[in-house]
């Protein structure tokens, strides 16, 4: 009688697939072995079967655990490349160490002068990263998008010391610390840009896309408009209710300004967005672009990491240097109003400084000015009316009466920036224009007594 051999398909499979069926290769439709006889089994092909089963298991397992070796070195390899990209790339991070400092130096001493200094120091390099981070993201998004994102990391410090300070009850301080940015972004980011591109680019005169700038100047004189209608209701004394029409007019203009800025956003991005094509990406289509060897250091989710964890190391230190500006005020004998709008927002704009100059240093103008231009239409337009509506519902009133001399000053400043744009070039000599005009700006804070802190 013939002796059959009852075998699974799956079994066979699997001995197919890894090679293990060369001793016993099952070629018949009754089971028959047609190669070897079944004499030349050593022990049976049944006891033969589960030999080879087993070597199957200890083949999977064994590759099982290769693979997964190697996924944590290669998982060890990116960590350790990103970290050294973002981290040890740019000796500015060595300000990173005053952070922890200024966090020790407070749980210690609570001498509030070099607390806010320490802070101050530590979120410098913080800004910048972040900024570094968010132009990496732009490789992904093309030049308006990445602008945009700039605009809205950059501003992320100016946002989370704004709350910390509501929340403390520093409503002036927002204020003054948020129309310094403005200010800052306005004159000294978009005139060191054109500065150093127009040094960089001397031979030639810088272009960008006028349209994208005029909206902004637009929707920035729209701010003017929010602010000073409030000042002046204030200052002729024509209020309905004394001390409630002022906040009333306030809250209704802010959400007014976060219509119009929700509005644009939708203009630029999904209604109109072939207007605000910028001039680098319009010579890329026409196949002129000359910075095509510009390429990513990050992956697009290492940079979204990254950006996460710079946003909470800069929430923490933004408390110690919120509470600390008092104390520094009185020990310096410096006037709150002039750390308020000038030194803050110098720390706050290391982002945008750094990637406007880079960017205009690379002849692309149209991302410097939507990091310049757009971060003050933003700060004007979504920042100060958030702060506004933030302190509506947390019971801490905040109005868009900047008084008089803030107000005039950001007045002054976006009718300067509309004529050195109207053109849409740019070149040294505007960008040094700019610069002087910040200096001036500067210089009057210094001298001048806030009386409504």
């Amino acid at each position: 009688m013939e002796t059959r051999v009852e075998v699974e398909p799956t079994l066979i499979a699997s001995r197919f697939l890894d090679d293990l069926s060369k001793t016993c290769k099952m070629g018949s439709p009754n089971g028959r072995s047609m190669n070897k006889s079944e004499d030349e089994v050593p022990f049976g092909p049944e006891l033969n079967f589960q030999q080879s089963d087993s070597t199957l298991v200890d083949v999977h397992g064994s590759r099982s655990e290769e693979l997964q070796t190697a996924h944590r070195q290669t998982l060890r390899g990116i960590i350790y490349r990103s970290i050294r990209v973002v981290v040890f790339s740019n000796k500015l991070n060595l300000l990173m160490f005053f952070g922890p400092l200024a966090i020790l130096l407070q749980k210690l001493t609570g001498h509030h002068g070099w607390v806010f200094a320490l802070s101050l120091l530590g979120i410098m390099p913080l800004a910048e990263r972040l900024g570094y981070a968010t132009e990496q993201l732009a490789f992904y998004t093309g030049d308006t998008v990445g602008g945009l994102l700039n605009a809205t990391f950059g501003n992320a410090t100016e946002l989370i010391i704004s709350i910390y300070a509501l929340k403390s009850g520093m409503t002036r301080v927002v204020q003054l610390s948020l129309l310094g940015s403005i200010l800052s972004n306005m004159l000294l980011v978009l005139g060191c840009a054109f500065l150093s591109g127009g040094i960089v680019f001397h031979k030639k005169e810088q272009v960008f896309n006028k349209s994208m700038a005029t909206v902004n100047l637009g929707l920035l004189l729209m701010a003017v408009m929010g602010l000073l209608f409030p000042a002046v209701l204030h200052y002729t004394h024509t209020e309905v209710d004394l001390g409630k029409s002022e906040l009333a007019l306030s809250r209704f203009s802010s959400c007014i300004m976060l219509v119009a800025y929700a509005a644009y956003l939708f203009f630029q991005l999904k209604s109109q967005k072939n207007l605000y094509v910028s001039v680098n990406e319009q010579e890329g289509q026409d196949g002129n672009n000359a910075n095509d060897d510009d390429s990513p250091d990050i992956s697009k989710w290492e940079s979204i990491i990254w950006l996460s964890v710079m946003t909470a190391w800069i929430s923490i230190l933004s408390e110690y240097l919120v509470n600390a500006i008092e104390g520094a005020s009185t020990a310096w004998k410096i006037p709150v109003s002039f750390i308020s709008v000038i030194l803050l927002p110098l720390v706050g704009n290391a982002a945008e400084h750094a990637s406007a100059i880079m960017f205009a240093m690379k002849d692309k103008l149209d991302i410097s000015l939507g990091v310049a231009i757009g971060s003050s239409t933003q700060i004007s337009m979504f920042v100060v009316p958030f702060c506004v509506v933030i302190g509506w519902i947390t019971g801490h009133p905040m109005d868009l009466n900047f008084q008089l001399f803030e107000t005039a000053a950001l007045f002054l400043t976006v009718i300067v920036v509309a004529f050195m744009l109207q053109e849409g070039t740019a070149n040294y000599f505007k960008g040094l224009m700019l610069v002087l005009c910040y200096l001036i700006v500067a210089a009057s804070f210094y001298v001048h007594v806030d009386s409504y802190q």
